[in-house]
């Protein structure tokens, strides 16, 4: 088998020192918590399952929607749809075709036993874990959906990039002879691994890409809430804060609210897209600092809201990384809506 001259480097005495597939697995399958299995209105950031992929060789650290440097290619202000590729005319079995380009059958039962290997190695029932074919299947479409964007975009893989990714890959492990069993083992050859790499890398770059889009600062506020269950409770809670009594004092004794009763009820900064309750949202935008809120009902409970400061703002790191997810999803949800996929096997 014959990889880059450069792999032949001594290797690196960290054994597999880059994560493998199955702890990137563990990372990006991931199911966010419904809105309505907990109590709060803060969003949980957090990689999801589809809209950053399961980048399965992991080698690519996008999950956390930072700055990277992107070529210069004159982009549009707004990502660009992906171009539909001519129908494709492999003779192999697919499990799903995406704009004329193919997701094989063989690499996606490859996806699935990695899958199931990773979770079983680490003493889960599969049974617990509900359609995770499909989320597998949907991951590769969506991975596909993003490589086609960045293509579109006029991106290019250079082969000296997949040189390095493959030398990186080598010298993590033992030597040699084990990666070459880590192929075997994944099924793997030498090209499809080099094909497997070129979409992660695009995809990961169409990531950036989209992520770059968010911008670091914006018209922020920052607010404290109050929740709780009655609209009777929150009318008298109300009248106690017009009267002068500490917010910050009912907050920690009255509010349902774990996630920021400790603190006095306190939000943060944040933007406008940011809550998961866009009428709290509203309502705490069309306030001015000091001015307490009517209560508010929303579908977990009642709240106060009471801004303290607003202006131009940098953007948090969770709160950016919430706002480049969004993004991304909004853009696969976009893409989806036009893109040409066929299902080929019963998910």
């Amino acid at each position: 088998m014959s990889f880059p001259a450069s792999s032949m480097r001594k290797p690196s005495a960290n054994r597999w020192s880059s994560p493998s597939y199955h702890e990137t697995n563990e990372k990006t399958i991931k199911t966010p918590v419904a809105r309505d299995s907990w109590v709060g209105i803060m969003p949980f950031v957090m990689v999801n399952k589809r809209a950053l992929v399961a980048l399965s060789i992991g080698l690519l650290g996008v999950a956390g929607c930072g700055r990277i440097a992107l070529p210069t290619l004159n982009p549009s202000p707004s990502p660009p749809t992906a171009t539909p590729l001519p129908p494709t005319t492999t003779p192999e079995p697919l499990a799903a075709n995406v704009n004329g380009e193919g997701v094989l059958l063989e690499l996606f039962e490859l996806e699935v036993i990695r899958f199931e290997y990773s979770k079983t190695d680490s003493g889960i029932d599969l049974a617990t874990l509900g359609a995770y074919r499909s989320e597998l299947l949907e991951s590769m479409v969506d991975l596909v959906l993003l490589a086609q964007g960045a293509r579109a975009t006029g991106f290019e893989v250079e082969e000296t990039e997949i040189d390095d990714r493959l030398t990186l890959m080598i010298e993590s492990a033992e030597d040699l002879g084990e990666f070459e069993l880590w192929m075997e083992l994944n099924g793997y050859t030498q090209e499809t691994l080099r094909t497997a790499l070129v979409k992660e890398i695009e995809a990961a770059w169409m990531v950036a890409y989209i992520a770059d889009q968010v911008p670091d600062s914006a018209d922020q506020v920052h607010a404290r809430h109050l929740l709780v269950a009655s609209e009777a409770e929150a009318e008298d809670l109300r009248a106690q804060l017009q009267d002068g009594v500490d917010f910050n004092i009912l907050a920690r004794k009255y509010s349902i609210d774990a996630s920021t009763r400790t603190a006095g009820g306190d939000l943060g900064w944040f933007p406008k897209g940011f809550l998961l309750w866009p009428e709290v949202e509203t309502a705490a935008f069309a306030l001015q600092p000091r001015e307490i809120s009517t209560v508010i009902k929303s579908e977990i409970g009642y709240h106060i809201i009471e801004i303290t400061e607003r202006e131009d703002h940098l953007l948090a790191y969770s709160v950016r990384q919430a706002l480049c997810e969004r993004a991304i999803e909004s853009w696969l949800s976009t893409e989806r809506v036009s893109a040409d996929i066929q299902y080929f096997i019963t998910q």
